[in-house]
Order: structure tokens, then sequence, then C-alpha cells
């Protein structure tokens, strides 16, 4: 890969970042009088730790990575849009991505004023390795990849994500989101040898935090502390890091849930596959399975009159007549595929 400081935009890497309190004093004390706080109100009354390092530490010792590898974010979008900030200058460099994936990689690059090309996964929703180095030039500067994948569900070939990350000079992201769901193993493992990765995590689906807002961005200790440089000093308030510590002691239940998602996951396709009016169940690697169906837009009204919600992926690229169905409970699972057999 090029060097770091050739990847990262002039002004970010020159960034003198912004000191509080915090930063400055480590450790504890009995009388704080640095931060202009309220002394009435403990613990609330105090800025929270900028670097969350308690959390940080519970999360390391979960995924085996150092906490100075790890960065925290409200959710995994602010990650998403401090990558871009920092290596891509607007209006000069660009991001290549599959397609289709998550769409917040393309719409943070619009916020941010940075040219986003999309390359078109193959027909089996894998990664169209010739098209994707095609789309590069020397202003690429992020490659995104989604596995397992949003909205198509499955994981992309383990081997095609290693030659981008082996060929590609810029900085690589795999999005792990779904990463609990499916039987390949993380990319954290490979973070050592992969300067040029950063792999995002969520406490939002596995572990079902969706509301608390909390994602994770593991890379090498350089390119977090570029994070730390550009985000928000409090970005993650007190009330988001003590929950999300309390969680984490409850690996065995989130484990079980998981394990409860992953039996519905083959019965719910099996019996959706049954129906005349479902043309493909694909595989999937994720909580989610997409389906293809004669008629999206009028079986997804069909289900929204009846107080079942999915998602429409009709208009999406290489997903029409398709529908995003998440795997809900056996109770949920049950009256969805009794309303799509009354309405086949």
């Amino acid at each position: 890969m090029k060097t770091l400081k050739d990847l990262v935009r002039n002004n970010i890497w020159a960034l003198k970042p912004y000191s509080c309190a915090r930063d400055e004093f480590k450790g504890e004390a009995s009388v704080y009088l640095d931060a202009n706080e309220n002394p009435f109100g403990a613990p609330y009354n105090r800025y929270p730790d900028p670097r969350q390092w308690a959390l940080k530490e519970k999360i390391a010792k979960i995924k085996g990575v150092p906490a100075s590898q790890i960065m925290l974010g409200n959710g995994s979008d602010e990650p998403i849009d401090l990558i871009i900030r920092i290596f891509c200058e607007p209006g000069v460099d660009n991001m290549v991505a599959i397609e289709p994936t998550y769409g917040m990689y393309g719409v943070s690059a619009d916020i941010n004023n940075v040219e986003y090309h999309r390359v078109n996964l193959d027909s089996n929703f894998d990664i169209d390795i010739d098209a994707i180095f095609k789309a590069v030039d020397d202003n690429t500067k992020v490659i995104w990849l989604c596995s397992p994948n949003n909205p198509t569900g499955n994981a992309l070939s383990r081997d095609r994500i290693r030659r981008i990350i082996d060929g590609f000079e810029g900085i690589v992201v795999v999005d792990e989101a779904y990463i609990d769901f499916s039987s390949q193993p993380s990319w954290l493992e490979e973070l050592p040898a992969m300067p040029n990765l950063i792999v995002l995590q969520t406490f939002s689906k596995a572990w079902g935090l969706a509301s608390v807002r909390c994602g994770m961005a593991f890379a090498s200790t350089d390119i977090i502390e570029l994070f730390n440089k550009v985000k928000y000093p409090y970005n993650i308030n007190l009330l988001t890091q003590n929950f999300v510590s309390e969680r984490i002691n409850l690996v065995d239940e989130k484990n079980r849930r998981v394990t409860a998602i992953l039996d519905e996951r083959p019965r719910v396709m099996r019996e959706i596959g049954k129906l005349p009016i479902v043309e493909k169940v694909y595989p999937s690697d994720a909580n989610f399975v997409l389906v293809k169906v004669r008629d999206a837009n009028a079986t997804y009204q069909r289900l929204v009159e009846r107080g079942i919600i999915v998602r429409n992926r009709h208009s999406v690229t290489l997903c029409g007549n398709c529908l995003r169905i998440t795997i809900g409970t056996k109770e949920e699972n049950d009256r969805l595929i009794e309303e799509l057999i009354i309405n086949n």
C-alpha cells in the first residue's frame, strides 16, 4: 500500500486535534475543577471518557483486538463518514464500492463531495474482481466491501476480498455488521498483516442494541489515531458507554439469541420457497433473506395492509422484484408465512 501519509488528506495529517480536559488529565482525583462542569448531579455532570477506554478494554477481550486498535462511533455511520473525511479530498479523490450494498457509503460520499464509483456484483452477488480494479484510478482512496452484504445477504468470497486488499494501494473497508450470523470468520484476525484494512462491526444486530447507537471500527493503531484526531471529543455519551458495558457481560444471552435466529433462518427460507409467488430465495449469511417474487410492489403492499413490514428492494440494482425479509421470532415468522400463503 501507499504510505499512510500519502493516503491521508494533507490538512488532516497536519491537524492539531482539539484537546479536551479529559485528554489532558488521565486518572482519578478527588476534586475536578478543570472542565467547567456543574459540581452537582454525579456521575452525569462529568464529561465522559473521550476515548472510552474501559469499554474498549471489554470489547478487546471479546474480539481479540488490542484496545488501541478500536474506535467507537455513533453507530457504524460515524466511522463511515470519518473514513471519507480522513482519506478523501472533496472534489478530487474518489471511492469504489460494490453494488448493490449498504446505501450509507454513497450518501456519505455525496455529503462530503467525493466521487463514488459503483461496480455491480456478478450474477451470484459476488465481487467482480476485474471490474473493481478497472474502476480504480490514481485518485481512488477507499474501496468498500460489505460482507455479509446488505441487501443480498451473502458473504463475499474470501479469496476475492483478499485479492483486493493485497492488490489495492489504498484503504479497504470490510463492513461486518452481520458477521455473527455468518459461518465465515471475521477479518479481524487478519488486521496485523493488513495495514490498509479497516473492519466495521456494530452492536445493532447480533447484540440487539440498534437504538443505543454504538458501532466499532478496527484498524491499525495509526489509523485509529487518525479517527481520534477527527472525531468529536465526546462522541459516545456516558449512558451509552455504561449500557453497552453492561450488555457485553451477557455474551451467552447474545449467543443464544443469535442461535435462535440461525435456527429460524433455514425454516423461513424453506417455507417461503414453497410459495408459487416466490421465484427465488437467495442464500443468506445474515439475519435476513432476500426473496424474489412475481410482483414485489403488490406483495409488499398486501403485507403492509396486514400490519407486516418487510423491505421492498425492487428499485435497487440487481434486485428487481425482491423483498428483504428480516428473520424475526418464530411467531412473527409464522405470521409472515401465513399471510403470504393467504395472499398467494
